[in-house]
């Protein structure tokens, strides 16, 4: 094997191995990020679990899940898997708001936290755009009443993480947020757990 050629697969599996953290050092860092939402002013905020496709159908109507992209069964088993995760640490979530979203407040319920409400500031704007700065100033608002002892997690679309963090996250992916007093979140992890 030529020299180039071992140097160009080494460069393409490092990515793949800072990325995807596996066996008890995974397990561990996971815990300890977990462990962040402990600390005061911590929420934590969620893409909705693996829903296969993009956007939903034309037809679509909030309250009538048989119109709209739905979780898969892997989905279902990811959602379950970071609410076993997160009780694994030890956290107790007072909270739990999801967009009214069948898919999100499907992975809401599976986390198996506490009473999940519906809150529809976390509801998503990608077939109307007009409203993202509105709601995302409205999300900022709500963060900022968050009481500092409450441990609260929030359900919602990757538009609406994206415009409220500027990150793009996963199917599923949990972002752990520092809220500063007047509602403006600092990414401080980023957790994934694929079942």
């Amino acid at each position: 094997m030529s020299l180039l050629l071992r140097i160009v697969q080494t460069l393409l599996i490092i990515p793949v191995l800072l990325a995807a953290p596996t066996g008890s050092a995974g397990a561990q860092r996971a815990e300890d990020g977990w462990a962040l939402l402990e600390k005061p002013r911590m929420v934590a905020i969620m893409r909705h679990a693996t829903a296969p496709g993009t956007g939903d159908p034309e037809n679509f109507r909030i309250g009538d899940c048989s119109t709209q992209r739905n979780l898969d069964e892997s989905g279902r088993e990811q959602a379950r898997a970071i609410g076993r995760a997160v009780r694994a640490a030890g956290i107790r979530i007072d909270r739990v708001y999801s967009s009214e979203w069948c898919r999100c407040l499907e992975t809401a319920r599976l986390l198996e936290p506490a009473a999940v409400e519906t809150l529809p500031v976390l509801n998503s704007f990608f077939s109307d755009r007009s409203t993202e700065s509105r709601q995302t100033v409205a999300l900022r608002a709500f963060l900022s009443t968050v009481p500092e002892d409450e441990t609260v997690f929030l359900v919602t679309h990757q538009v609406n993480i994206t415009a409220l963090t500027g990150v793009w996250p996963s199917s599923g992916e949990v972002l752990l947020l520092e809220v500063k007093p007047e509602g403006q979140p600092d990414v401080v992890d980023r957790l994934l757990i694929r079942p």
